[in-house]
């Protein structure tokens, strides 16, 4: 059974203060918790309506009848709900691909955002302060185990990008940029997403050498942008497409 301590515990990861203070975060679900078991992710503890997570009992809590419904963030809870340590992340380095999120707000386009990362093998993802934190419970849900598996940063952008070795290209996504699908693009480059509603701010966009769009094909009237992580998937697909090797 769940205590009012652990209830109070988890209740307070709501919030982004009190997450980094308490160095926790909540992830729930059976296979978002699974994938986070399988991870390098720290355990802290684990409720569940179910023994089905081979995990130290003294971090696992069986859960009574309705004990589910008054820790879960969700609106239809799931039948497991875990707590994880915030793990410690060093400094990006330059190495490949790294994506760059400029003031991204909406927690479903973060957690999308991760989840491609983990799929076209991003090894760095560089936030900016602004961004919605990858420990929000929505971003987590959203990202589906993925932020176990990926480094991500919060840091200045422009410091990041100024500190960029000289021949590493930073590509920016612009509604007037060159047109993606013609540009010869690097094996090894930064590619930085925008804000959903003002794209990439004007000291970020002092540091990008190469200015990258998505030509529209449809009504032009009908359709002002595309959604920054519906961009994001067709711009790493592209990156990628580039280095490919045939393997």
């Amino acid at each position: 059974m769940v205590s009012k301590n652990q209830i109070k515990l988890i209740k307070s990861l709501s919030q982004k203060k009190q997450r980094h203070t308490k160095n926790l975060f909540v992830a729930e679900g059976k296979k978002t918790i699974s994938e986070l078991l399988n991870s390098q992710l720290e355990l802290y503890s684990i409720f569940s309506e179910e023994e089905i997570f081979d995990v130290p009992k003294d971090k696992f809590v069986l859960l009574g009848k309705g004990d589910l419904k008054k820790i879960s963030f969700l609106k239809t809870s799931q039948t497991a709900l875990a707590v994880f340590r915030i793990p410690e992340v060093s400094n990006p380095d330059y190495e490949g691909i790294s994506l760059v999120l400029d003031g991204v707000r909406d927690p479903g386009n973060l957690g999308t955002i991760i989840r491609l990362c983990d799929w076209f093998g991003i090894k760095n993802l560089v936030c900016s302060p602004d961004t919605v934190d990858c420990f929000n419970p929505k971003v987590v849900q959203a990202t589906m185990g993925s932020i176990g598996r990926i480094s991500i940063s919060y840091m200045d952008l422009p410091e990041y990008l100024i500190a960029r070795p000289r021949d590493l290209p930073v590509l920016g996504t612009f509604m007037n940029g060159g047109n993606i699908y013609t540009k010869i693009l690097p094996q090894n480059a930064i590619l930085v997403m925008g804000n959903e509603a003002n794209g990439i701010s004007p000291a970020v966009e002092e540091q990008v050498s190469n200015r990258v769009a998505i030509p529209q094909f449809g009504d032009l009237i009908s359709t002002e942008s595309l959604n920054v992580a519906t961009a994001t998937a067709i711009f790493l697909s592209e990156l990628r497409r580039a280095g490919f090797t045939g393997k």
